[in-house]
């Protein structure tokens, strides 16, 4: 398991093939840090699936209203919505969108990401400035490639459960 420096700050997620090892930026952008950290400690993210998967690109995920694989699943749905709570206001930052960091979807309003994030698979100058980064894998990443590609993806992977690493 990686060295992880601060429990309350790093996530587990369970994939199919292992486990993904993030940590999170809680210096960086605070508001996107709670949200998952919140969503997490909920279940919300427990079986939700990797909705849009672009080779080369990232893999989106956290749809927690309509990508959740265990009840009334749709893929053609996944995607479209996010959780109960507010959106937030982006926090955009200097950090890169490197392979690995992970970012907060969004809609085209800078201020509309929610639950949704992506997972670069690889580094994607494009996006820098115009996305919150909020968290980075230190471990797994061979997990994260190995993800099965689409949009929507015909057989989607899924978030098995995701943990805050201080109450697993």
């Amino acid at each position: 398991m990686a060295d992880i420096k601060d429990p309350e700050n790093t996530i587990l997620i369970e994939l199919k093939d292992g486990t993904v090892v993030v940590e999170l930026l809680a210096d960086v952008a605070p508001k996107h840090v709670a949200r998952m950290k919140e969503l997490a400690r909920a279940g919300a993210y427990d079986n939700v699936v990797f909705h849009r998967v672009i080779d080369g690109f990232m893999a989106q995920t956290g749809d927690v209203a309509n990508g959740n694989a265990e009840k009334d699943f749709d893929i053609r749905r996944a995607g479209t919505g996010g959780s109960d709570l507010p959106d937030l206001p982006a926090e955009f930052s200097s950090l890169p969108h490197a392979r690995g960091t992970i970012g907060a979807a969004r809609s085209s309003n800078p201020n509309s990401a929610n639950s949704q994030f992506f997972i670069n698979f690889k580094d994607n100058d494009f996006l820098n400035g115009n996305y919150t980064v909020y968290g980075r894998v230190i471990e797994g990443m061979e997990h994260v490639d190995a993800i099965v590609r689409g949009e929507p993806p015909a057989n989607p992977d899924r978030m098995i459960s995701v943990r805050v690493a201080a109450d697993a």
